[in-house]
C-alpha cells in the first residue's frame, strides 16, 4: 500500500529531483531560439527585467498552484481535478481542465519530438564537419535537404523516430530508474555543457558585445509591444497548462520545499536564457550577425554559420547541438510523463505497455507535423499547414483555457481553509497575493494572451496570402504580389539568401533550390509554446 507521500504509479526518491526535473521541463527551445532575439530587439536588460517581473508576479503563482494540486492529491492533473471538484461540490465542467491539459501535453510533445529529430541530425552534421566553411546559402541548403525535401523525408522520419525512442526508453525504465535518474544526469550535464560553451564564447568571441545585446538597458527600444512579448514568453516558457507540474508535484518527496524550489526554477530558467543569449551574440560579433534572427533561422542556419570560423568549429558545433539535444530531451521526458501517468491512472496498464502505446501515438501524430514541412507542404487549410494548426490550437486555445480553468477554480471554487492546506506553510501576504492573482489577475492576463496569440497567428496567415474568411481578398492579393518575386525559384542568378525568411532562390554558385526544398520560413513556425 502506498504511503501518504507515494502515488500508486511512482514517486521520486530524492527531494532535489523535483528541482532538476522542473528545470528540464522549463528550459526548452523557446529559451534558445526566441529569448535572445526578444531581448536584443526589445531593450536588452529592460526586457530581461520585465520578463522576470512577469514570471514572478503572474506565472509563478499558477505554477505553484498546479504543483500544489498534484502534491496535495498525489495524482496527475486529471484525477487531481476530479477530486478537487468533487470535494468542492462544484460544476463538473471544471474537470475539463484535466483532459484538456493532457491533450495539450500530447500535442506539444508530438511536434517537439520533430524538432528533437532535427537537433539530433545536426549533432551528426556537426561531427562530420558539414558546416566547415559554410555560408548562409550552404546552411540553408543543409536544413532544406533534411526538413523540406519531398524526396528525402524518410531520412527526416528516421531522425524523428530515433529521438522519440530515446524519450520512450527513459520513460519505460520507470519513475525512479528512468525519469528520476535520467533527469538528474541530463539536466546538470546540459547546464555544464552550456557553461563550457559560454567560456569558449567569452574566450574566442567578444563578450562585451554579447552583454551589450542582452543585458545593457536600452529604453528607446522598449514599448508596449515589448511588454506583450515579455508576458507571452513568461507564460509559455514555464510549461503551464500541460499537466507537468501536477505530476511532478505528485512525485515530489515530503521533504521537498515546493514554493522555494519553484522560485529557484524560475530564476534558473531566466539565468540560462541570459547565458545562452550572451553566448550567441558574443560569438556572432566576431564572425557574423544574429540581429533579428530567431526560430529556424537562428538555430539551424545563422548559428552554425557564425560558429564555422571559430577554432575547432567541428567540435564546438557538435557540442552546441548536443547541449540543445539534452534540453529538448529533458523537456520531452517531462511532457511524456504527464501523459503516461494519466494513461496508467485511467487504464491501470503496466508502465512499459503504457509508454509503448503513448509513444506510438505521439510518433503517429508527430508525422503530421513532420510531413507539413515536406510532402504535405502544399496541402493547407486556410493558408496553414497541419503543423501550424496543431501549434496554433495548442498554444492559442488549449493551454490558455486550461490555465484559466485552474486559476479561476482555485481562486473561487476552493475555500480559503482548503486552499491554505493545499499550499502548505506560507506567509499571510503570499496567500492573499496568491488568492487575488488566481481570482482576477491570472484569468484576465491569460485570456488576453490566448486571444492575442490566436489573433496574431491568424493575421500572420493573412500576411502570407491566405484566402481565409478572416482575411480580406484585397489584402491577400497584395501580399501574394509582394511575396511572389521572393518565392519564385531561379528568378535571378546568384541571388542571396534572406536569412530572415530562410527562403533561398539560388546558391552562390548559381545552382537553384526548388521551392519545395526551401528551408522552413519564419512564418512556418510559432515559437512560444515549445
Amino acid at each position: 500500500m502506498s504511503s501518504k507521500y507515494q502515488t500508486s504509479i511512482g514517486s521520486f526518491t530524492r527531494k532535489s529531483t523535483f528541482f532538476w526535473a522542473s528545470v528540464g521541463a522549463t528550459v526548452g527551445l523557446a529559451n534558445l531560439w526566441q529569448f535572445p532575439y526578444l531581448a536584443s530587439v526589445h531593450g536588452g536588460g529592460l526586457f530581461v527585467l520585465a520578463y522576470l517581473v512577469c514570471l514572478l508576479m503572474v506565472t509563478l503563482p499558477l505554477m505553484v498552484t498546479e504543483a500544489a494540486i498534484g502534491r496535495h492529491s498525489r495524482h496527475g492533473i486529471v484525477l487531481a481535478m476530479d477530486g478537487l471538484v468533487k470535494n468542492a461540490g462544484s460544476s463538473p465542467a471544471w474537470r475539463l481542465a484535466g483532459p484538456l491539459s493532457i491533450l495539450a501535453s500530447f500535442l506539444v510533445l508530438s511536434f517537439t519530438a520533430v524538432f528533437g529529430g532535427i537537433v539530433v541530425a545536426y549533432i551528426f552534421f556537426g561531427a562530420t564537419d558539414s558546416f566547415g566553411g559554410a555560408n548562409a546559402a550552404d546552411a540553408t541548403g543543409i536544413l532544406a535537404e533534411l526538413v523540406s525535401s519531398s524526396s528525402r523525408y524518410r531520412e527526416f522520419m528516421g531522425w524523428h523516430a530515433f529521438f522519440l525512442l530515446l524519450v520512450v526508453w527513459v520513460s519505460a525504465r520507470g519513475v525512479v530508474n528512468g525519469v528520476e535518474r535520467s533527469l538528474r544526469m541530463i539536466v546538470p550535464g546540459g547546464l555544464f555543457l552550456m557553461l563550457a560553451l559560454f567560456v569558449v564564447a567569452a574566450t574566442h568571441g567578444q563578450l562585451a558585445s554579447g552583454v551589450d545585446s542582452i543585458l545593457v538597458i536600452r529604453p528607446e527600444q522598449f514599448g508596449l509591444d515589448s511588454l506583450q512579448a515579455a508576458f507571452f514568453h513568461a507564460f509559455f516558457t514555464l510549461g503551464l497548462g500541460v499537466g507537468v507540474w501536477a505530476i511532478f508535484g505528485a512525485y515530489s518527496t515530503s521533504h521537498t520545499r515546493l514554493k522555494r524550489s519553484l522560485l529557484a526554477v524560475v530564476l534558473m530558467d531566466t539565468l540560462i536564457a541570459i547565458v545562452v543569449g550572451v553566448m550567441m551574440f558574443s560569438v556572432a560579433s566576431g564572425s557574423g550577425s544574429l540581429d533579428g534572427q530567431h526560430g529556424f533561422g537562428l538555430l539551424f542556419i545563422s548559428l552554425p554559420v557564425t560558429l564555422a570560423p571559430v577554432p575547432f568549429s567541428q567540435v564546438v558545433i557538435t557540442a552546441v547541438f548536443l547541449a540543445v539535444m539534452l534540453v529538448v530531451w529533458a523537456t520531452s521526458i517531462a511532457l511524456l510523463e504527464s501523459v503516461v501517468a494519466w494513461f496508467r491512472e485511467w487504464t491501470g496498464a503496466p508502465r512499459t505497455w503504457s509508454v509503448i502505446i503513448v509513444g506510438a501515438a505521439v510518433w503517429l501524430v508527430g508525422l503530421a507535423s513532420l510531413f507539413s514541412f515536406n510532402v504535405w507542404s502544399d496541402y493547407r487549410l486556410a493558408g496553414a499547414t497541419t503543423y501550424r494548426w496543431i501549434e496554433l490550437i495548442t498554444g492559442g486555445v488549449l493551454i490558455p483555457v486550461v490555465a484559466i480553468l485552474i486559476a479561476t477554480f482555485a481562486g473561487w471554487g476552493l475555500t480559503k481553509r482548503y486552499s491554505a492546506r493545499m499550499l502548505g506553510d506560507a506567509p499571510v501576504v503570499f496567500r492573499k497575493a496568491w488568492l487575488w492573482a488566481m481570482r482576477l489577475i491570472l484569468p484576465l492576463v491569460v485570456a488576453w494572451i490566448g486571444i492575442q496569440y490566436t489573433a496574431f497567428s491568424l493575421a500572420n496567415l493573412c500576411e502570407n496570402g491566405s484566402a481565409a474568411l478572416w482575411c480580406s481578398a484585397s489584402e491577400g492579393s497584395v501580399v501574394e504580389e509582394q511575396l511572389e518575386p521572393e518565392l519564385e525559384p531561379g528568378s535571378e542568378s546568384g541571388a542571396e539568401v534572406d536569412a530572415g525568411s530562410n527562403v533561398t532562390t539560388s546558391t552562390t554558385s548559381g545552382e537553384e533550390i526548388n521551392r519545395e526544398q526551401a528551408a522552413p520560413s519564419e512564418d512556418d513556425i510559432l515559437y512560444h509554446s515549445v
